[in-house]
């Protein structure tokens, strides 16, 4: 399976994306600048961390009129799986691929630490190889994570079972001590009602050895495989 990292000027988690895709679970992947038209016949996408552009205007607003999002919306409109993290997923609700918003942190101050989510469906292509209900050790690394949405999208993304992570604590419990930034019904990550595309404000490619004081990462970018190869299987 050939994963593709987009790199926007400002991105400063694609090395680490590549990493775990390339040296941790050894599959073939290749970085794609940001001005780029074709996605190097990628099976997957990923739309990394950092701060795209330096986050002018509003976090994600100008990356998503880069050049590459062209390919990479028609990527996800025709099936393909693409998994925006942190500043990625930010881009992916400003070019309208997933909905809602994100606004500034709770309390007005850039977060980094770990912090707890609950898999909350199994039924993605990135939470696959994951059980439902299972707690990650993911670490955050965000100024603007507050998730929102109005009242009917929020009604939408709970009944089509959108919501793929909830921040919790350790235990599971649903309060405010689990959400570090104020964020809606605690999600910490969505998908489209088709169920390929993904964003999480968490960063699993930072949980990937047990150095990094966690692995639970894995789990994400293993499910996306594990979905790959499957469907592939099928068509073979």
């Amino acid at each position: 399976m050939k994963f593709g990292v987009v790199v926007f000027p400002g991105s400063n988690c694609d090395h680490d994306a590549f990493y775990a895709i390339s040296e941790v679970l050894h599959q073939p992947v290749e970085f794609i600048w940001h001005q780029s038209e074709a996605l190097a016949n990628s099976d997957a996408i990923i739309l990394p961390g950092g701060f795209a552009h330096g986050d002018y205007l509003r976090t994600g607003a100008i990356a998503r009129f880069s050049p590459v999002m062209k390919p990479v919306e028609k990527f996800a409109k025709s099936g393909g799986l693409v998994l925006g993290i942190c500043n990625g997923f930010q881009i992916l609700l400003e070019a309208g691929l997933l909905p809602g918003a994100m606004m500034r942190n709770v309390g007005l101050r850039y977060i980094c630490r770990h912090v707890h989510v609950r898999v909350e469906d199994t039924n993605t292509p990135f939470t696959h190889a994951a059980r439902k209900g299972q707690i990650l050790k993911i670490p955050i690394a965000h100024n603007e994570g507050n998730y929102t949405c109005d009242p009917q999208t929020l009604a939408d993304l709970q009944k089509n079972a959108q919501i793929v992570f909830r921040y919790t604590t350790p235990d599971g419990s649903d309060d405010a001590a689990g959400n570090p930034n104020g964020s809606m019904d605690n999600i910490a990550g969505i998908c489209n009602r088709e169920r390929n595309v993904a964003g999480l404000m968490p960063h699993p490619e930072r949980a990937v050895e047990s150095a990094l004081d966690s692995a639970d990462g894995l789990v994400i970018f293993r499910s996306l495989v594990e979905t790959f190869m499957t469907s592939a299987k099928a068509t073979a």
